[in-house]
């Protein structure tokens, strides 16, 4: 049967049948390794209060055979076990501090290293991965991560030195009854190791099911507008309502398996205790043991039957767990196909922005059959504003994608101020390039923190000067707390023009020395897009520019015009030159203007 990848909703890998049960979770571990000082310190606690709850069987069979025989001894085993209550209660108390503070220590670490991987893999990646189910992944995951690195694993420990100490002092105990246990333990193992498989397997089935569901959810509430706009609400809602219920349904077989093993193991646990009491009580009536020794006997066993009923709890909520980490392994396990070369060569100083495409062929990862650049050649000079212009599809964006280097291409090679791009540092090669694009990021946090993405460590003062550059600083001023006004998820409180000024100042305050706009002012009405080309006229001063336009009037005046088509340069020259040859760019200008000068005329007429 064939299954999904969560990660891209399409078909997934097939995956091996059998493999090493723990080994996801184990990849984790150095993250615990680095806090050495409250590890030893869980240790030292645990065993502790694991000696003091193995002393507590010593003390009531001397309680019984010797305290009732002498005066006042009674009163001193009583005494010996508040002691030992008191040293049980400060350990156990230490320990689960300990225990607990590891396991946030740790998610917060894993939480941090998952982000930062991600932020680090090529947008080839992101094509295909489902945000919401990422976001799934890092907070989800990692808070079940959470319970299995700290309190689980400790409680598995905790139950193992029980269990190990319990059926130790069993032997020497009474040597005899402890054989009738130790052919017992194979009917609870089996039965445990089966069953553990089974909840492993549903669990992560589950926890697909409901990153499943959660990246549905992300998607509609992202597109809310969208949504409500097509009254698509009952549609959504009936599907993000059949996506839960397969997860709860996917949880529920779970948790099913889960019970099912922890009812098999209590009762074959404390059927095998009712089993050795029985024949204990035997050797008391025989008088070959005392009752003391037995009772002794058989605290150690309930001891060593409770420790294996709460490991076979433990045991699942790790199988649990080990779904989670396999999950994020997954992740981890991406690598970037852009990263730089081992030895990255140095771009120049000062960096002077100037490109070049040499014979480039490009295809993306997603549609490798589809060539979207055939043969791509061309050189922009420092300084020089050079327009790219042509049909939708012809390539025009995916030009400023393989100058950014989110993509290598096929063939030919891309330059940045004479540097191969792929043989460049990427982090190098974008901190000297600075985009506008069409559909501008905006993020839910302020102004002022919208604008100094450009450039993280501007000053208050610079923020506000690139603001007024791109003409934002009056629409800035009439919010209520200006800068630091929120202007909400996706910038849902601007207008498109508001949101292409923040993209500008954004670009302002980074001064890089190649400035890329990509249909900067398309959706713009005509006093919006006035006041955004004053601002982009500002911004391309001084510097190399590349611009995407459909709007033909925007590029007039450009130093050069390139023509693209079906991922080919056709055409390129002055917008004199180009209108004067009767080409591709002649019918474009001349479609454009003739229908602009029939809206224009229709206004004027209107009374």
């Amino acid at each position: 049967m064939s299954t999904v990848d969560p990660l891209s909703g399409g078909p997934a890998a097939a995956v091996p049948a059998r493999r090493p049960k723990f080994r996801p979770l184990l990849q984790f571990l150095p993250f615990m390794l680095r806090h050495p000082g409250m590890l030893a310190g869980a240790g030292i606690a645990l065993l502790v209060a694991s000696l003091a709850t193995l002393a507590v069987p010593l003390a009531i069979r001397r309680m019984i055979d010797f305290g009732f025989a002498a005066e006042g001894m009674i009163t001193q085993y009583f005494g010996m076990l508040v002691v030992i209550a008191a040293i049980l209660a400060v350990a156990s108390a230490a320990r689960f501090y300990l225990v607990t503070t590891i396991g946030e220590r740790v998610v917060a670490d894993i939480r941090t290293s998952v982000f930062n991987h991600l932020a680090t893999l090529s947008p080839s990646f992101f094509d295909t991965a489902r945000t919401g189910e990422l976001v799934s992944r890092l907070t989800a995951d990692t808070t079940q991560l959470k319970s299995a690195l700290g309190v689980s694993v400790s409680m598995a420990l905790r139950n193992i030195i029980m269990f190990a100490g319990a059926v130790a002092m069993m032997v020497i105990t009474s040597p005899q009854l402890s054989l009738y246990v130790v052919g017992a333990i194979p009917f609870l193992v089996l039965p445990l190791v089966a069953f553990g498989r089974n909840v492993r397997r549903r669990s992560r089935a589950a926890q697909d099911r409901l990153a499943a569901a959660s990246a549905y959810a992300s998607e509609n509430i992202q597109a809310v507008r969208t949504m409500q706009a097509f009254t698509a609400e009952a549609t959504v809602t009936r599907r993000f309502s059949e996506a839960a219920e397969d997860a709860y349904e996917g949880a529920r077989g779970a948790n099913r398996a889960r019970a099912v093993l922890t009812a098999v193991i209590i009762f074959l646990v404390f059927a095998s205790v009712v089993a050795v009491l029985w024949a204990g009580a035997q050797q008391v009536l025989a008088g070959t043991i005392t009752g003391g020794r037995l009772s002794q006997f058989v605290l150690y066993a309930v001891f060593a039957a409770s420790s294996l009923s709460q490991l076979s709890e433990v045991w699942s909520e790790i199988s649990q767990a080990a779904g989670s980490a396999e999950r994020l392994g997954e992740i981890l396990a991406v690598t970037p196909d852009i990263k730089a070369p081992e030895k990255p060569l140095t771009l120049p100083e000062p960096a002077r922005g100037e490109v070049a495409f040499v014979a480039v062929r490009f295809a993306y990862p997603t549609r490798p059959e589809t060539r979207i650049l055939d043969d791509v050649t061309f050189a922009v000079k420092a300084g020089e504003r050079v327009a790219i212009v042509g049909p939708s599809g012809s390539g025009k964006s995916t030009l400023f994608a393989l100058v950014q280097r989110f993509y290598d291409p096929q063939g030919g090679v891309v330059r940045f101020d004479g540097v191969p791009v792929a043989e460049a540092d990427p982090v190098a090669l974008r901190s000297r390039i600075a985009l506008v694009p069409q559909d501008v990021a905006i993020f839910a946090a302020s102004v002022a923190e919208n604008i100094r993405y450009g450039r993280p460590g501007a000053t208050d003062e610079e923020v506000a000067a690139a603001a007024r550059m791109a003409h934002a600083e009056e629409f800035i001023a009439r919010m209520p707390e200006g800068y630091a006004s929120l202007i909400g998820e996706r910038g849902v409180t601007l207008s498109g023009g508001q949101r292409q000024r923040i993209a500008i100042a954004r670009a302002i305050l980074r001064d890089a020395p190649l400035l890329l706009l990509d249909e900067a002012t398309s959706a713009l009405d005509a006093e919006s897009e006035t006041l955004v080309q004053e601002a982009l006229s500002r911004l391309m001063a001084g510097r190399t520019t590349l611009v995407i336009a459909h709007r033909l009037a925007t590029v007039l005046d450009c130093d050069r015009i390139l023509v693209m088509d079906q991922g080919r340069i056709v055409e390129q020259g002055t917008h004199a030159s180009l209108a004067a040859a009767g080409g591709l760019y002649a019918r474009l200008a001349e479609l454009q203007f003739k229908t602009q000068a029939t809206v224009e005329r229709a206004a004027a007429s209107t009374p």
